[in-house]
């Protein structure tokens, strides 16, 4: 037992050693920000930027997305009416009045195409596939301005870990650093360059998580919006063949 509260006692003993200037020592926000050197400076304000761009994009794209969606409620039914009514200008003029609305857009196209051949007693296949294709452009377009800002979302999400272990690297040398000057282990000794550290990663993750997250929530409603697109696009196609058919027997 003697032995036993020898070790203790030197364990101990150490311990209190090694934080005897704890009470000289704060980690408060004003002092780690005192502690952060010229380039864990530059860490802060490379992910402070990213962070500024994630809140930008994020409002945007969702106030983009939003607008689409709501534009593309109202232009359906409306468009739907008019196509059942055989009015291809009235459709045309409806879809150029929800110019948010991503089905509106790809819908314009489509009657635009058809409408310039709607005059001839026949439509081609040629004039049919060239409407097609009109849908398939308006659709890779929008799809293109759907997905504007999201790879930058991706590119923060993927190097902003990276970033803040750069200054973790840059804590731990100063750490070190500052053992070296004082000659000791002392908490008094690491501590701006532990505080560098752990407050550079932490923040590089706070950064990345969010950035990921907003990546994975919008790429879907890009996706959800695609097939969208793709289904207006199916159906107008079929309601050319209906109306080039009705003209042939007429």
């Amino acid at each position: 037992m003697t032995l036993l509260a020898s070790l203790l006692g030197t364990d101990v003993l150490g311990f209190f050693l090694l934080f005897e200037q704890k009470g000289a020592v704060s980690f408060g926000l004003y002092d780690i920000a005192k502690a952060l050197t010229i380039p864990g400076w530059g860490v802060v304000i490379v992910l402070l930027l990213m962070s500024i761009y994630i809140i930008a994009i994020g409002i945007e794209r969702y106030m983009t997305y939003n607008s689409a969606k709501q534009q593309s409620r109202q232009f359906a039914p409306k468009v739907a009416q008019a196509l059942k009514n055989n009015n291809i200008d009235e459709a045309i003029n409806i879809s150029d009045k929800h110019k948010n609305s991503h089905l509106a857009m790809v819908v314009s196209s489509g009657l635009k195409e058809f409408s310039a051949h709607q005059g001839n007693t026949e439509i081609s296949g040629t004039e049919m596939e060239a409407s097609k294709r009109a849908l398939q452009r308006a659709i890779a377009v929008k799809t293109a301005e759907l997905k504007r800002g999201l790879s930058g979302l991706a590119t923060v999400g993927s190097t902003a870990p990276f970033v803040g272990l750069f200054g973790t690297v840059i804590g731990i040398i100063n750490a070190f650093q500052g053992m070296k000057a004082e000659e000791t282990a002392g908490i008094a000794a690491v501590a701006g360059g532990i505080s560098e550290a752990l407050v550079t990663t932490a923040f590089g993750i706070l950064v990345a998580v969010p950035a990921v997250w907003l990546f994975n929530y919008f790429t879907n409603k890009v996706s959800s919006f695609g097939v969208e697109m793709d289904n207006s696009a199916s159906e107008l196609i079929d309601y050319f063949i209906k109306q080039n058919t009705k003209q042939l027997r007429g």
